[in-house]
């Protein structure tokens, strides 16, 4: 359990870091380097979806 929030911790991290290079430059980092909507970076956007499911059962726990 603790290595799995760790995984979504690091998946939190790269969303934030993507969303701010969006928001201050239009610049998608991971569709830069996975390649515009490929199937890497369909998986890591779909990876940070399961983190905010996994975050928000877990919180109301």
């Amino acid at each position: 359990m603790k290595a799995l929030t760790r995984i979504f911790l690091i998946l939190l991290i790269v969303w934030w870091l993507n969303r701010a290079l969006v928001w201050l430059f239009n610049f998608d980092l991971v569709g830069f380097i996975f390649g515009y909507m490929s199937v890497v970076s369909r998986i890591v956007y779909t990876l940070v979806g399961v983190w905010a499911i996994w975050t928000l059962v877990v919180k109301l726990k």
